[in-house]
C-alpha cells in the first residue's frame, strides 16, 4: 500500500507565465485551469502506473479552488477549498502519507524564476529559515519531514527544479518551462509536459517510503518586506518581533507551529497593503 499526497500550486503549471494566468476569476485563469488539471492528472496516472494505491490531491493555490474536479482522474480524490491547518500540505500531518509531490511549484521571493514569490505575490521580498532563503517548496518540505514523508516529485520551471535540488535532492524533477524573466518562459506543450510528468511520477513511486520523522527543533524564521508599515503589521502577531525597518523574526519549536505562524503573518500583511503605495 502506497499513499501519495499531491500539493498542487499553479504558478509553476504548464503554460502559466503571467499573474492573470493564475488569478482566480480572470479569463486567463479559466484558460489555464485545464493546464493545471492536466499536470495533476499526469502525476496521478504516473503514480498509479508506478504502483501507488491511493492518491489525494490538495489544492494549494490562492483560493484553493482551481482544479477542475469534473476532469480529474477518477482514481484521485480532491481536497479543495480553505481554510486548512497546514494549508499547502494539508493531510501530511495524519502520518499515513508515504510520499508527497509538489506540482506547479515555483521559486521563492528574491530568487529568479517565473512568478517567483513566497505566499504573497508582492510585498514580501525574502523569507529565511535559520539563515537560509526559503521558497514555499523548502518550507513545505521541512513540514513534511517532521511527519516522515519524503518529497518524491517536483514540477515547475527549470529554476524551481534547481531550487528543489537543495531541499529534496532525491526527488524527481520535471521542468515544464524554462525561465526567461519573472513574466516570460519558454513553454513545453501540454502533451509533452503530461508525458514527462507521467513518466517521472511512475519513477518517483520508488522513493515513496516513510522514514523516521525529523525530530522537531527550534528554528529561526526571518521575513523581509518592501515597506516598514508591513513589518509593523506583522509584529502584531504574538511572538513576532520587528528586528529592522522592514524585517521581522520569530522562533518556533516545530515546523507545524512555524508554518502556521508564517501563514498568520502573511494574512496580517495582506490586510495592511494599500492599493497604491503597498
Amino acid at each position: 500500500m502506497t499513499k501519495i499526497l499531491i500539493s498542487a500550486d499553479m504558478e509553476g503549471a504548464t503554460g502559466v507565465t503571467w499573474p492573470a494566468d493564475c488569478l482566480p476569476g480572470t479569463p486567463e485563469w479559466q484558460r489555464c485551469r485545464p493546464l493545471l488539471t492536466s499536470d495533476v492528472n499526469a502525476a496521478v496516472a504516473g503514480f498509479h502506473e508506478g504502483g501507488a494505491t491511493e492518491v489525494i490531491v490538495n489544492e494549494a493555490h490562492m483560493t484553493m479552488r482551481n482544479l477542475l474536479l469534473e476532469r480529474l482522474d477518477d482514481r484521485a480524490q480532491l481536497l479543495t477549498g480553505r481554510h486548512k491547518a497546514l494549508s499547502m500540505v494539508e493531510g501530511v500531518q495524519h502520518g499515513d502519507i508515504d510520499g508527497i509531490a509538489f506540482i506547479g511549484y515555483h521559486t521563492g521571493a528574491g530568487d529568479e524564476g517565473v512568478l517567483a514569490h513566497t505566499y504573497l505575490g508582492n510585498s514580501l521580498t525574502g523569507v529565511f529559515v535559520d539563515g537560509v532563503r526559503a521558497s514555499e517548496g523548502l518550507l513545505n518540505a521541512l513540514v513534511a519531514a517532521e511527519y516522515g514523508t519524503p518529497v518524491v516529485l517536483v514540477t515547475g520551471d527549470d529554476r524551481t527544479c534547481d531550487d528543489a535540488a537543495r531541499w529534496a535532492p532525491d526527488a524527481v524533477g520535471v521542468a515544464v518551462k524554462d525561465y526567461v524573466s519573472r513574466y516570460a518562459a519558454v513553454c513545453r506543450t501540454p502533451a509533452r509536459t503530461a508525458a514527462d510528468i507521467r513518466a517521472a511520477a511512475a519513477k518517483a513511486v520508488a522513493l515513496a517510503t516513510r522514514h523516521d520523522p525529523e525530530p522537531p527543533r527550534e528554528r529561526l524564521f526571518e521575513i523581509e518586506f518592501d515597506a516598514e508599515h508591513l513589518a509593523g503589521s506583522a509584529a502584531l502577531v504574538p511572538g513576532v518581533e520587528q528586528t529592522g525597518p522592514c524585517r521581522v523574526a520569530y522562533r518556533a519549536g516545530t515546523m507545524y507551529d512555524g508554518i502556521r505562524c508564517f501563514k498568520t503573518v502573511t494574512t496580517m500583511v495582506s490586510a495592511a497593503v494599500e492599493e497604491w503605495y503597498g
